[in-house]
């Protein structure tokens, strides 16, 4: 491939990877109690805001405690989504040794097994992020984000599928570990997922008692108003991390690859294939932390198993870094990504077969030390 030489050369791409690699060390060096300090208290937050939203939820026939407590309860599950599930279960706290902060033994508050995503989110799509048929993210099986996938009549409902699996987002994560597309073109067979299905039968039933038959009940009268709080938590939360997730991932200018591109990688040429395929997006502190530091897509790749509340400090660093070596660092505010998004998921819908978006050659990528990625 002559897209790496075209970019950077050899020697350029491996100076670029020590000078991404000397960020990861110091930042690793310096971990200690002010990041311990920070997951606890936002765990302690979440908790709280979560017994607040139930508890109000028990007044549900006072409308606006009925509000209050649905916002309260929706921001808890998104703290405990973003900011916490997503990032203690990369691996970013097992430093601390804390069983509760183990990525091995954290579950979230979610219908998605924990042990299901560790596979399918920390190994396979950290590990071939961007690559096609290799990241199952690209379109989660269901649509189609890239012009190198195969159009058929099927991708003529790619809006109505994204505003669906945005819908029931927790649904389409739990679900996506089945492989059903792979299933369906004989890829994969049913009896290959016993483990995964038994536990996505645990964990959904889990939720739906307790989110939809043992809180609703003990608001006795008030159940029906308690149910519908519920969903619509549950509701707010799939929207705001479909969201999130897709502006990290799908803008415009956020590249792909293929298998043959991404051969023999380097950890210089992995680190690249990072930072072409995500995007950031803009916003304040409190914004960053709802996002659960995701609006630093760019920094989360290069660094999964990294605390989270670390990315905006070293956000300017890599930007300058990426400026140094004529690289994009894609970036903008929440409105414009998803605008973005938006008009690639209509776009896609119909046979459009053009060349991949990106804004300047593509590099050859792949192979580095899976022990990170998989974090």
């Amino acid at each position: 491939m002559t897209g790496l030489q075209d970019r950077l050369t050899p020697e350029q791409v491996e100076e670029f990877g020590r000078e991404i690699d000397a960020i990861r060390q110091r930042i690793v060096d310096d971990l200690g109690k002010a990041d311990l300090d920070y997951i606890q208290n936002i765990i302690k937050t979440q908790r709280a805001l979560e017994i607040t939203g139930r508890g109000l939820l028990f007044a549900g026939f006072f409308p606006p405690a009925w509000v209050a407590g649905v916002a309260a309860l929706s921001v808890a599950k998104i703290l405990d989504n973003m900011e916490i599930g997503h990032n203690v279960m990369h691996g970013q706290y097992d430093w601390t040794r804390i069983p509760a902060l183990s990525s091995q033994q954290f579950e979230w508050d979610t219908v998605a097994p924990a042990e299901n995503w560790r596979h399918s989110h920390n190994y396979i799509h950290h590990t071939y992020t961007n690559i096609l048929d290799k990241d199952r993210d690209i379109g989660y099986g269901i649509l189609r984000m890239d012009p190198a996938q195969k159009w058929s009549p099927y991708y003529l409902g790619n809006p109505l599928y994204a505003t669906l699996l945005a819908i029931f987002f927790e649904w389409g994560v739990m679900l996506h570990d089945l492989e059903v597309d792979r299933q369906l073109k004989g890829e994969r067979k049913w009896s290959e997922f016993k483990e995964v299905r038994a536990r996505i039968i645990r964990k959904a039933s889990r939720q739906i008692g307790k989110d939809y038959v043992l809180f609703p009940l003990l608001t006795g009268p008030l159940a029906p108003l308690t149910l519908l709080g519920n969903a619509t938590a549950n509701l707010t939360r799939n929207l705001w991390a479909f969201a999130i997730i897709f502006c990290g991932h799908f803008p415009a200018d956020v590249e792909s690859f293929t298998e043959e591109e991404t051969e023999n990688e380097t950890r210089g040429q992995w680190y690249l294939r990072q930072i072409l395929g995500s995007a950031n997006i803009t916003g304040g502190k409190l914004f960053h932390i709802m996002t659960g530091n995701l609006s630093h897509q760019i920094e989360h790749h290069l660094f999964p198993d990294i605390p989270a509340r670390r990315y905006p400090e070293i956000a300017d660093e890599v930007r300058a870094i990426c400026e140094k070596y004529g690289l994009p660092y894609h970036t903008g505010p929440l409105h414009k990504q998803l605008f973005s998004v938006a008009k690639k998921i209509v776009k896609l819908a119909l046979p459009w077969t053009g060349e991949r978006s990106e804004p300047g050659p593509k590099p050859t990528t792949l192979n580095r030390d899976r022990k990170l990625t998989a974090a």
